[in-house]
């Protein structure tokens, strides 16, 4: 049994250790442990997360099962087109996969941006993720390429779009 609900600032923890235990099995193929490490020290430190939670810089679903966390997405109006929504980030515990958890995740996402009055909803994912297979299932379709530093490493993405 599942359920979603809106994260609050008391789910920070949760989300770092989804975050933490599925980063390793999902970038490793792709990216050195240095690069990963950097990044989860960057992305998903404390302060971090606790900030986007309580500014309200993103909405954070969290998705348990039997009241366990296993799952969270992010989503925002992007910053630089406000009527596009981005989903920032969408993690599910590796041995949650397969569930139907992040179509669930994507599918609530969809609605909440709907019900927000917009159409479209973009994403970043890494150009050798094996992900991009699972979101172009989801009706996502590569909008451009992007390359964004972060410290001394690069993230290569495609920005995937989807019209909702």
């Amino acid at each position: 049994m599942y359920l979603i609900r809106k994260a609050t600032v008391k789910d920070v923890k949760a989300i770092i250790s989804i975050a933490e235990q599925t980063w390793w099995p999902t970038y490793s193929p792709i990216l050195s442990e240095e690069q990963i490490a950097y990044m989860l020290k960057e992305l998903y430190s404390e302060n971090m997360i606790y900030r986007q939670i309580e500014n309200n810089e993103q909405e954070f679903l969290l998705l348990t099962e039997d009241n366990i966390p296993v799952a969270f997405a992010a989503f925002s109006p992007r910053s630089d087109s406000p009527d596009i929504y981005k989903l920032h980030k969408l993690y599910c515990l590796p041995v949650t996969q397969g569930k139907g958890y992040g179509k669930i995740l994507i599918n609530t996402v969809a609605d909440k941006v709907k019900e927000a009055g917009k159409q479209t909803l973009d994403l970043n994912v890494n150009r050798y993720n094996k992900a991009k297979s699972f979101y172009e299932k989801m009706g996502f379709a590569v909008a451009y390429e992007e390359d964004i530093p972060i410290g001394p490493y690069w993230m290569n993405d495609y920005v995937m779009r989807k019209k909702i």
